[in-house]
């Protein structure tokens, strides 16, 4: 390959994994302390051993990325803030972060701090990277699920932003969008936005009663090491491998590949598919070829691990040399003996034994190049050595071992210095104002089709808002006040021009609101001349994303169905909450039915092992499917419970496959307060399990 190698960013799980990253190969490293990071349950890193893999990155000329990237409540940011502290002391690279909120505190408590944008933040378009820049991160992490021509169009526009793509060329996929994916919490209470994701997908679920142990949501493992130069060629700056909940050999075999394929050499295909693969790799998103996605891990995949454990346990026994020392000798009579060692960056010197006269043969060039070749397992090869020597006179050999080890030992010092940024932290961000209540909140209805358009006119006067999916806009004329009316694009925008123009033509026919579900929608909605209003997709957690969404122009948001209080977030504008509908599990770039039965035998369902049936609906704006979403089998009801959710402002009522005589009943229900039977199957929203909360103290500083 030619031209500046891009970023190679490895997993760091566990001190070994660390270790096995660094030996290896890796540029970067991302690993996570002990609270408010995505792989919960992974070994990660506490107060001491975060500050020891600090000091080890940087003397090995590697950078190091905490994640931070979990939603926050309120009450943890102080705990939040004990961290940066932390990583201001042992100068952390960068921090990667999902939460608004959270990213907004560190721009104002470390500024010094780079900001990286996580998967999680779903960043797919030119407008997310828009976004991501006004917003002060250096870096996104690109959405797994773009194809190589829509990851140009977002790093074409990260280079005019002067932003840096990062994207993931190895590891495990997950079905759904990275940070638009409620299964685990809604259930198991166990929260992926919160770090504790239980997998449920890789679970049996199927589109074919014939086949009830598919599983048609588990997806095989991304590899991209066949189009590494056409990543390279796009622009992505970090190539970025998962894996922080798998073993060091793992972490040594994608490392090893991905150095040796940069290198121009052949990797090791097969010891990389064996460590770790689910019925193989796949490349799908990226060529945009969606087919043969789906895979397990097989009986055969974990013997094949097996067998290769012990060899790749070999790639990381010994240090990664990580430069190269020049040496200078000073040996003078009746003065202490002095080495001055480089590696082109450091300079170092140290003092050791006075010279003695030889007896027999005096210390000379030869002697010291190699002596002080022998740097045995340090991070260190040698380089030039030159001296002055006095005439007759000798070192010792244990003299000569003892000043190049103090040499190697000062130069680990001044790399860790030279190569540790230096933070400066201001002063703790104020809390939001505190939090407003309405003693009368109203409601909105969001629909899917006309049908259920048509329903909800009667009620239309009784209603604040109902949000209409865009094509339904345009279809035709809407029997609605168009200020009444709230557009909603697509969840993932497959094609960012030809949705600006749709959003352009429903504003000429006189539409002015849009609902946001990522943050790239906000200023796509804003240069379109619409006003903004937040969804589920935002994962309003905490005061401080309300006040900086509210910032950006959001007029009022959606508060996340995790939050363990219902609007109990300080907010300045209006919050509404979920009370009402099958809660989305999943948004999907690939639809698990059409992959199982085809688009011709879908009856817009999975079950699973329980025998649940989850919805299933995709949506169009090509000739085939662009995205399909998974909704919850079980309603959320809270018409019978209407102070459930006391002090949210406005309710939404969320439709999916209801009849248009079923959306009539739920707006009686809710509006009217009529005596309606609530689904078969209903939960009262997302309990998280209290292993979810953190403690309150926090990590504390060094």
């Amino acid at each position: 390959m030619t031209g500046s190698l891009p970023e190679l960013l490895a997993p760091a799980g566990s001190p070994e994994a660390l270790a096995a990253a660094i030996r290896c190969g890796a540029d970067a490293v991302y690993l996570g302390g002990p609270q408010f990071s995505a792989r919960a349950h992974a070994e990660n890193f506490d107060s001491d051993s975060l500050a020891a893999a600090a000091a080890l990155c940087h003397r090995s000329g590697v950078k190091m990325y905490p994640a931070v990237n979990t939603l926050l409540f309120d009450r943890e940011f102080a705990a939040l803030d004990r961290m940066l502290c932390l990583f201001s002391e042992i100068g952390a690279d960068g921090i990667i972060v999902q939460d608004a909120g959270v990213a907004a505190y560190i721009r104002r408590r470390l500024p010094t701090l780079r900001l990286h944008a996580s998967t999680q933040m779903t960043i797919h378009t030119p407008a997310g990277i828009r976004y991501a820049a006004e917003a002060g991160f250096c870096r996104v992490v690109a959405a797994r699920e773009l194809s190589a021509e829509q990851l140009r169009a977002v790093c074409a526009e990260a280079r005019r932003c002067g932003v840096e793509v990062e994207m993931f060329v190895h590891g495990a996929h997950c079905m759904s969008v990275s940070g638009q994916c409620w299964m685990s919490a809604a259930m198991g209470g166990r929260s992926a936005n919160r770090g504790c994701c239980a997998q449920p997908c890789r679970l049996p679920f199927t589109a074919d009663a014939s086949q009830p142990d598919a599983c048609a949501l588990s997806l095989k493992d991304l590899c991209l090491l066949d189009h590494l130069r056409t990543v390279q060629e796009i622009g992505v700056r970090s190539l970025k491998i998962e894996g922080r909940m798998k073993r060091p050999e793992y972490v040594a075999a994608a490392v090893t590949a991905y150095r040796e394929a940069l290198s121009g050499r052949e990797p090791d295909r097969n010891s990389l598919q064996a460590v770790f693969s689910r019925s193989g790799f796949t490349d799908g998103y990226f060529t945009g070829k969606r087919t043969e996605m789906f895979g397990t891990r097989r009986k055969e995949d974990v013997l094949a691990a097996q067998d290769v454990l012990r060899k790749l346990g070999q790639l990381y026994q010994k240090p990664r040399k990580c430069a190269v020392l020049d040496a200078h000798f000073v040996l003078r009579e009746g003065e202490p003996s002095v080495l001055t060692v480089s590696d082109g960056i450091c300079s170092v010197t140290v003092t050791g034994a006075v010279p003695q006269k030889a007896l027999n043969l005096p210390t000379d060039l030869a002697h010291l190049e190699k002596q002080f070749d022998r740097l045995g397992d340090s991070i260190y090869l040698a380089g030039d050595v030159t001296a002055e020597i006095g005439d007759g006179l000798m070192l010792t050999a244990s003299a000569l071992n003892a000043l190049r080890r103090d040499a190697v030992s000062a130069m680990d010092a001044a790399r860790t210095e030279a190569f540790t940024p230096i933070h400066a932290l201001s002063e703790i961000p104020a809390c939001p104002e505190p939090a407003r209540y309405s003693q009368t909140p109203s409601f909105r209805v969001q629909l899917r089709n006309a049908e259920q358009l048509s329903a909800v006119l009667p009620f239309a006067d009784r209603l604040e808002s109902v949000l209409i999916p865009l094509k339904l806009a345009l279809a035709g004329e809407i029997a609605l006040p168009k200020e009444k009316c709230i557009i909603v694009p697509p969840r993932l925008i497959p094609d960012e021009p030809e949705i600006e123009k749709q959003l352009l033509a429903a504003k000429k026919r006189g539409y002015s609101e849009i609902l946001c579900q990522s943050a790239g929608d906000l200023p796509l909605g804003v240069k379109c001349g619409l006003h903004l209003h937040g969804c589920l997709g935002l994962h309003l957690t905490n005061g401080f994303a309300a006040e900086e969404y509210a910032a950006r122009g959001l007029r009022d948001l959606l508060v996340s169905p995790e939050l363990p209080l219902p609007c109990s977030v300080k907010s300045s504008v209006p919050l509404g909450a979920f009370v009402y509908g099958r809660l989305p599990l999943m948004l999907t770039r690939n639809c698990p039915v059409r992959a199982q039965v085809g688009c011709s035998a879908c009856r817009h369902c999975l079950t699973d092992r329980k025998g649940c049936a989850v919805y299933v609906d995709c949506t169009r704006y090509t000739d085939s499917p662009d995205y399909a979403e998974l909704f919850n089998a079980s309603v959320h009801w809270l018409a019978d419970r209407p102070k459930t959710n006391a002090g949210c402002d406005y309710g939404l009522l969320f439709m999916t496959d209801e009849s248009g005589a079923r959306v009539r009943e739920v707006l009686s229900a809710y509006l009217d307060g009529a005596a309606v039977s609530p689904p078969e199957s209903f939960t009262r929203g997302i309990r998280l399990q209290s292993a979810e909360q953190p403690v309150a103290e926090g990590i504390a500083p060094r």
